[in-house]
């Protein structure tokens, strides 16, 4: 099956330092790409924010990306040079400054390989693919954007009763992410909560420890998914899991860094059950909690 992620989505590639190294961010993410423009100050805000623009209405916080993953700051003077990429991700609008824009790319996101496990756990790349004999990095948006908008407790641990629990507790829970920080807020989550879960890196792993777990008469009963992964990305592995006998018995929550209703008209349409843009715990438990509903009305009627 041809990914419906991958009919939309490409990638958009660009610079942050004066070396040739070229770094991405999947083009479902990017509102638009403006020259800079210049900031106002924020008081108190992150030491990698520059400050704001106004953009369409909204106020936009300007971060120097390249400050924020390591590199060198981008300085002053070098400013009217660069070009903000103005993103909708976590349920914020951010602008991200850049050095240079290079070009949007047809991506086969199935191309894209993890991250080296070598690497760490606190870099901001998510995978990396050629284009051109040239290496490019996928940026890791959610882990970068965390780190300087750390969420409240409230979002990051879910509110529910003791009757609650006690549903969820029984069911074999499957989380999905290639992101670091997303698979983290995943089990801080349910952990906080001792709710017991699974957790695989990318959509390869997880068709396989459903099969097994299928194969062993214990089969998964809630998957839980990002949508954009390297790989086998959230829509096939909900279109895979649908169309397999042995597996479809799982609700299918996907869920996702972008806010865009066309996201979850997609996610429908290849079989998941729900789609939800990430990350707030107390909505992802009651996904899951409609989930062991509809998977108890359904044992019932068997």
């Amino acid at each position: 099956m041809k990914s419906k992620a991958n009919q939309s989505q490409g990638m958009l590639l660009f610079k942050l330092s004066l070396q040739q190294q070229s770094f991405a961010i999947g083009t479902l993410k990017v509102r638009e790409i403006i020259p800079y423009m210049p900031t106002t100050q924020i008081p108190y805000s992150h030491h990698n924010v520059i400050g704001a623009i106004t953009f369409r209405g909204l106020t936009v916080p300007v971060i120097d990306m390249a400050a924020a993953i390591g590199f060198r700051s981008i300085a002053p003077e070098e400013y009217n040079n660069c070009y903000l990429i103005v993103t909708d991700c976590l349920r914020t609008v951010v602008a991200f400054m850049v050095r240079s824009i290079e070009k949007i790319i047809d991506c086969d996101w199935r191309a894209i390989e993890p991250a080296p496990e070598t690497a760490g756990h606190n870099i901001f790349v998510t995978g990396i693919t050629r284009h051109e004999d040239n290496i490019v990095q996928l940026m890791d948006v959610e882990l970068l954007l965390s780190k300087i908008y750390p969420q409240e407790a409230s979002a990051r641990f879910p509110i529910l009763t003791d009757v609650e629990r006690e549903k969820l507790k029984p069911l074999n829970i499957l989380l999905v992410d290639d992101s670091t920080i997303a698979r983290k807020q995943l089990s801080d989550a349910l952990d906080s909560i001792n709710i017991p879960y699974f957790v695989c890196k990318n959509g390869a792993e997880a068709i396989d420890l459903m099969r097994e777990r299928a194969a062993e008469g214990n089969p998964i009963d809630i998957l839980v998914s990002d949508i954009e992964m390297p790989g086998l990305d959230g829509y096939e592995l909900a279109f895979e899991v649908q169309n397999d006998p042995l597996l479809s018995h799982a609700y299918r929550i996907l869920h996702t860094s972008l806010s865009s209703e066309m996201s979850a008209d997609r996610a429908h349409q290849v079989g998941a059950h729900e789609a939800l843009t990430k990350f707030d715990a107390t909505e992802l438990v009651q996904a899951m909690l409609r989930g062991a509903e509809q998977l108890s009305a359904e044992a019932m009627k068997s």
